[in-house]
């Protein structure tokens, strides 16, 4: 049994179900993050493992203990909110001790458990400090140690780092990962970040329509996207029309098209298709190759990058350039290859 499940839970609102029949399996200490737009049921979803919501159906369970019908202040959880939502009136040191307040400790263990999660967070000599004089990020440090100072099995991050700048965001990342190491504590995230869940991850899940499109690892989830609606959401892609011509134990023969007929490895082919299918061809920009000969064409845009370039490419007969990212050539015109290994078969629908 995994340490935290969810098992065909639904949730409605007004009678559209805005999270319907998820299944979820998070393990012991992991850093998971439920990945998506704006309205695809990810928060809802995170509120009800939290108990502010109570699903419709379905089951959620944290280390073996079903949560149904349990009250949020006495379930094993915590939770970190986009908004702080630090008290003002109290120092630091005050706002991190508020929830130990009542447990029965000695003002020796007390302060022992404080200074120690100041230290985890890096705030060290600032416990005497008025929240009105923290930044942003030390904000968001102070609402991480108020929630973990309490030892919860599962603490919930709702966008935690959506209120801060780029720079300072990413800096919260680094902070974020190393703490969550340090505790050993099970985190689940929700962001519309993509580069935040992929950076931070051990798993994701990608939803959409309050339904799980696909759950994996970042790298698995860049590489091997399960659906034209992930691989479009992780990251930018281009995407061929093609049609199956055949499929034997190794490998799937195509007709890509403007491509032509490209054999790709087994492995970079959706479960499910067979000869006759009509499928996606993806492939992304920095495995897009610049060489003597190949599919020619202009580039329409350019965007320096550093290191790199991000262009785009236009192709005869074809309505979407071609993105494509690496040492942009001298010149307008351009020839690309597609390396096969590089190209994933997904189905055209669903």
């Amino acid at each position: 049994m995994s340490f935290l499940s969810v098992s065909q839970v639904s949730k409605a609102f007004g009678g559209a179900r805005v999270v319907d029949a998820v299944d979820l399996s998070v393990e012991r200490g992991m850093f998971f993050s439920l990945l998506g737009p704006s309205g695809c049921g990810k928060s809802t979803l995170l509120r009800m493992i939290a108990g502010f919501e109570t699903p419709d159906h379905g089951i959620i369970t944290i280390d073996g203990v079903a949560m149904n019908g349990v009250p949020p202040n006495l379930r094993p959880t915590n939770m970190v909110f986009q908004s702080y939502a630090i008290f003002p009136h109290l120092n630091v040191f005050d706002n991190i001790a508020y929830g130990l307040r009542k447990s029965g400790l000695s003002s020796d263990e007390l302060r022992r458990k404080v200074e120690a999660m100041l230290a985890t967070v890096r705030l060290e000599g600032l416990g005497a400090r008025a929240a009105d004089q923290l930044s942003g990020g030390q904000r968001q440090r102070v609402a991480l140690a108020r929630a973990l100072v309490r030892e919860p099995k599962v603490l919930l991050l709702d966008e935690p780092l959506g209120a801060l700048d780029k720079r300072l965001r990413e800096a919260m990342q680094i902070e974020l990962r190393a703490i969550q190491r340090k505790v050993g504590i099970t985190f689940v995230l929700v962001t519309h970040d993509q580069e935040e869940a992929l950076s931070l991850s051990d798993r994701v899940a990608v939803m959409s329509g309050g339904r799980i499109l696909q759950v994996a690892s970042p790298r698995e989830l860049y590489d091997r996207p399960n659906c034209r609606e992930v691989a479009d959401f992780i990251g930018e892609i281009n995407f061929f029309h093609a049609t199956v011509k055949e499929v034997t134990e190794s490998s799937v023969t195509v007709n890509g098209g403007l491509l032509g007929i490209v054999a790709l490895p087994k492995t970079n082919v959706a479960n499910g298709i067979t000869a006759g299918d009509h499928v996606l061809l993806a492939i992304r920009p920095e495995h897009v190759g610049i060489a003597p000969q190949g599919l020619s064409g202009t580039i329409a845009a350019a965007t320096f990058l550093g290191e790199r370039s991000h262009f785009h490419v236009k192709i005869p007969g074809r309505t979407e350039p071609i993105a494509v990212s690496g040492q942009a050539p001298a010149g307008e015109s351009v020839s690309l290859e597609f390396p096969p290994e590089k190209l994933i078969a997904l189905p055209a629908t669903g």
